[in-house]
């Protein structure tokens, strides 16, 4: 089911898409105050993001730059009431794919919304970015970002998460950790597992539905709640 994130502050309009949407088969997550609608883009990692562009503490503009920072893939349709070209400009400039103007009809906001996923670029492969909880992984950047603060990544922390996340839910031997990383299961090289093990879990701490569980005597299982 295609999950969208509807950001609109007119209640009454709002309920009416929303429910229209739903009853096409849309999962809707709808949020009013912009102030809020990037945590909740990082919450449900939707599909599509539907944003009107006057809305109370941040505009859609905002909220549209804020998303790009963090995922140049989803798509973005701005539903407004502004009609001035250099509107239409600057919501494709920030990188949104497509524009509707109020008044609308469902039948256009439905094609518009099904062109502008049929366009969608395939996901990229696990070599680039990945959705980590509330982090986005950039790979081959090295990068974790939790949309406020991008932290660096060393290579080895980066392959050690990589192969975490590559192997989510199930228990990972320790020696085939080891072996991949490192290349021998030496005391050395297990002492250093040890310490960027600790990194990691220090890095993922902020988001609690994300856990590096320790299997005694066999190895480690990263939860993805």
């Amino acid at each position: 089911m295609t999950k969208v994130l509807y950001a609109e502050d007119e209640m009454f309009l709002g309920k009416i898409v929303k429910e229209s949407l739903e009853s096409r088969g849309f999962n809707v997550v709808m949020e009013a105050d912009g102030g809020k609608v990037f945590s909740a883009f990082q919450k449900e990692n939707p599909d599509i993001c539907i944003l009107d562009i006057m809305m109370p503490n941040k505009d859609g503009f905002e909220v549209a730059d804020e998303i790009r920072n963090v995922n140049e893939e989803v798509p973005i349709i701005f539903l407004t009431a502004k009609t001035q070209t250099e509107d239409v400009v600057k919501g494709l400039t920030i990188g949104g794919n497509d524009y509707i103007r109020k008044p609308f009809s469902m039948e256009e906001l439905i094609a518009r919304i099904n062109n502008v996923l049929r366009n969608k670029p395939e996901a990229k492969p696990l070599s680039d970015m990945v959705n980590v909880g509330k982090f986005f992984f950039h790979i081959n950047r090295q990068t974790l970002n939790d949309g406020n603060e991008e932290r660096k990544l060393s290579f080895r922390e980066t392959q050690l998460l990589k192969l975490l996340y590559e192997n989510k839910d199930n228990i990972i031997d320790r020696k085939d950790i080891l072996n991949l990383l490192w290349g021998n299961d030496s005391f050395f090289n297990s002492r250093n597992l040890d310490v960027y093990i600790t990194k990691i879990r220090n890095y993922l701490k902020e988001d609690p539905s994300l856990e590096i569980i320790t299997i005694k005597g066999i190895g480690y299982r990263f939860v993805v709640a």
